[in-house]
């Protein structure tokens, strides 16, 4: 006790604002349920595993630490813990799939190092400061807590503002309790109760031809009455039910909801629920076939143990994050840098004073926690809880710091950034420089001149063409055999359905083969023209990253997920697919224009390319960078480069000072509109530019884009070449090491899983479970990552 008193100006009493980390250790997966407990630092308050508690007290010098210690409770019977069918596409978040934590009792401990001498707590013996101190950091919320608490609260449905004031016409109505029908059509199903006047109409059509015939919503714009319940959906438990607000464009909850239902004479008490949510009808569209195949669900499947078959943790809709890691940390590069040659203790030392902030530490963390096999037997309680390395690795982006899910090529992308900026100026340590490449595209106008064009990428984004599927005989089959079914009102099982099947070399092709550039400005003829433009690698990376392009945008800009399998071999060759570069006999376009005539004013986007893009509901002047910036090549060139590069910071300046491409006016009056509708300035704004000024079809923008406010996209890939890069080449051979899948009908929600090739046979990770695979999805990935076969 005197030594603690003699330390006592080393022990701080923790402030409202100070982050406490007692949940688990800055520099390991270490928690209170390990072996050796966990000791928070009673100064810093970071916490630390018992192999790593005394690395702290030889760089701090600080000699008290609470250790807490649980120890897992006895299982109760599953009889007395009833299972919840799942409402949303999650895994362990309240409605999601279920995660339960078992239960623990907790034992606390003052000890002091170096010796670790331990005294009782809690104890009227200890100083009156330690007791305050201690008893504020077991109350406080946990660092990792207060992350988690903020994140999801721009998930939880809100309380919609036009709720609480909402304006009900005494008009007479009295809504049945069944037998309801739109009042616009016969549809029965997916209707929606307008919570103003009482008027039954159906939902939004969706992109496959199912749901309703958007009468509810066409009456929102008639009336701008905001609110609509979904009937069928409404029971005892009014909770449950789906309310929308369509100013918010969002589901939402409304507090006077049995005041509402009862205006129209509805007892809600005595309905039964007949319809699923929004969320289970997401959800229901997507545990079938995708979700079983891609899982491997219902196989016997051999659980795998050790170094490098660790599994991570469902934070709540971060399978995205999961997956990616894997497939990373079962690379070369990311295993030499972060685990191999790089041990923990170092990079603890070489932290800044809180290592849960330092990229390099938390990088390090998970590859020694995802290869050195400690969190990975099938005796251990612990698993892998990234929190630490999700908050580093997202801070500062809206998007991958929420809890929503994100789409795992944005997080890739996202990834590479992060880690090549804390690595500038080493090469050496540097572990994406493998993934780079440079893309050289060769443009010719019809004066048989040419240009060449280089951009470095970390991924090759692919088309997919239907038209070269393998099986269109069973295709054509199964369409006529779909149609009859559905004059007779019938549906097909997952079993009968006969999906495309695209050789992957149709794809590599559909990039490198030759393609029209309409509208394409050209310095010869000094003025446009239809050119030709090829493409080809520059070098070859070590690790070929392939992106199969299957979210496509329908007409009325309603995103589509194109149903189809790629055929993918073990090993490929695109040896074929390198630039040649400038040929003898090959004369360069001028750079400016020849004669007399004035060279065109600034950087000139080619029209077409530009409208076509603003119609699928992009901002104008983006178009119109994508467009220049892609040297007016084609549409898809120009959506590739928008997609990775809408985070730019540059991304809404003028494309210069006097050109003509700057940033168009929007009627303020239109603006103001928009926003009396309930819409956010920024968003009315964007939605003007890209239709128009229209404001009919800013509104269904909006609609049609819901992320319109939120940045939608990852910290890109560059598209010049610096000549100071490292980039790799060699042999255009690869084989086939990794790839991670996608189930859901959009990148933002349903569930990633990564499948990755070790010790010569491919092993599932699906979040914390880790198995053989036993039945290889090959043809259904999203992402695929080949490595280059060694000359």
């Amino acid at each position: 006790m005197d030594l603690l008193r003699s330390h006592l100006h080393k022990v701080r009493i923790p402030e409202p604002t100070n982050r406490i980390h007692k949940d688990e250790c800055c520099v390991s997966f270490d928690t209170p349920r390990s072996d050796g407990g966990l000791y928070v630092d009673m100064s810093s308050f970071l916490g630390f595993g018992r192999e790593h508690v005394e690395w702290n007290f030889e760089k701090t010098g600080n000699p008290v630490y609470l250790h807490i210690v649980q120890r897992r409770k006895p299982e109760p019977d599953e009889a007395d813990r009833p299972l919840k069918k799942p409402t949303l596409l999650a895994i362990g978040v309240e409605g999601g799939f279920d995660d339960r934590e078992p239960e623990y009792d907790v034992a606390y401990e003052i000890i002091i190092l170096p010796d670790f001498i331990s005294l009782p707590f809690p104890s009227v013996d200890l100083p009156e400061k330690v007791r305050l101190a201690v008893d504020k950091v077991i109350l406080a919320e946990s660092a990792d807590r207060k992350q988690q608490l903020a994140a999801w609260v721009a998930d939880k449905k809100n309380i919609s503002a036009y709720a609480m004031d909402l304006q009900q016409l005494d008009n007479g109505v009295t809504v049945p309790p069944t037998g309801w029908k739109c009042s616009k059509c016969d549809k029965t199903e997916n209707l929606w109760l307008n919570l103003t006047d009482g008027v039954i109409l159906c939902g939004r059509k969706l992109w496959d031809g199912s749901g309703g015939n958007n009468h509810a919503i066409e009456h929102y714009e008639q009336t701008k009455y905001p609110l609509a319940v979904k009937l069928g959906t409404i029971t005892a438990d009014l909770e449950a039910a789906d309310v929308f607000s369509y100013p918010e464009d969002d589901s939402v909850e409304d507090p006077l909801l049995a005041q509402h239902l009862s205006h129209f004479g509805i007892d809600f008490s005595s309905l039964q629920k007949t319809e699923m949510t929004t969320a289970e009808r997401e959800l229901d569209a997507n545990t079938n076939y995708d979700w079983n195949r891609i899982q491997e669900s219902g196989k016997d499947a051999e659980l795998l143990f050790g170094p490098g078959y660790t599994g991570l943790a469902n934070l709540g809709n971060s399978c995205y994050m999961a997956s990616i890691m894997q497939v990373m940390f079962s690379t070369h590069p990311f295993i030499l840098r972060y685990f191999e040659k790089q041990s923990l203790k170092a990079a603890f030392a070489t932290a800044p004073a809180d290592p849960t902030l330092d990229l390099n530490m938390q990088m390090t963390k998970l590859g020694h926690g995802l290869l050195s096999g400690k969190y990975s037997a099938p005796t251990k309680e612990e698993e892998i809880r990234p929190h630490m390395f999700k908050s580093v690795i997202a801070a500062n982006h809206s998007e991958f710091s929420s809890m929503r899910q994100q789409d795992a090529l944005d997080f890739f992308l996202h990834l590479i950034d992060r880690v090549e900026q804390a690595n500038l100026g080493n090469h050496e340590l540097n572990p994406c420089s493998g993934f780079k490449f440079i893309i050289e595209e060769r443009v010719q106008c019809p004066s048989g001149k040419v240009s060449y064009n280089k951009r470095s990428d970390y991924i090759l984004s692919l088309s997919i063409p239907l038209h070269e599927a393998t099986n269109k005989e069973q295709l054509e089959a199964f369409n006529e055999k779909k149609a009859a079914m559905d004059l007779d009102g019938k549906e097909l099982s997952n079993e009968e359905i006969v999906r495309p099947r695209v050789p992957l070399e149709a794809c590599l092709a559909s990039f490198s083969g030759p393609e029209e550039i309409p509208d394409f400005y050209s310095t010869a003829l000094n003025s446009k023209t239809t050119a030709t433009k090829t493409a080809g690698f520059n070098t070859f990376p070590d690790y070929l990253v392939l992106h199969m392009r299957k979210f496509v945008m329908e007409a009325g800009w309603v995103p589509k997920k194109l149903d189809v399998y790629i055929d993918v071999p073990d090993t490929i060759d695109i040896s074929h697919m390198r630039s040649k570069g400038v040929q003898p006999g090959e004369e360069l376009l001028p750079e400016g224009a020849s004669g007399d005539n004035k060279t065109e004013p600034g950087p000139v986007a080619s029209e077409d390319i530009v409208s076509q893009l603003a119609s699928m509901g992009f901002n104008y002047l983006h178009c119109q960078k994508a467009a220049i910036n892609t040297s007016n090549t084609g549409v898809e060139e120009a959506m590739n480069w928008l997609l990775s590069h809408m985070d730019d910071p540059d991304i809404n300046d003028p494309i210069s000072k006097d050109s003509r491409a700057s940033e168009q006016s929007v009627d303020e009056a239109s603006v103001q509109t928009l926003i009396s509708f309930g819409f956010p300035e920024d968003v009315a704004i964007k939605a003007l530019k890209a239709s128009g000024g229209n404001i009919e079809k800013a509104t269904d923008w909006i609609f049609s884009n819901p992320e319109a406010s939120s940045s939608a996209s990852a910290d890109s890939s560059t598209s010049n070449v610096n000549a100071d890069d490292a980039i790799p080449d060699g042999s255009g051979r690869y084989k086939l090491m990794a790839f991670v899948s996608h189930m859901g009908t959009s990148t933002h929600c349903g569930h990633y899983v990564a499948h990755v090739l070790k010790d010569g046979r491919w092993a599932i990770f699906n979040d914390s479970k880790v198995a053989a695979s036993v039945d290889l999805p090959k043809d259904m990935g999203y992402l695929y990552f080949f490595q280059r076969i060694s000359d």
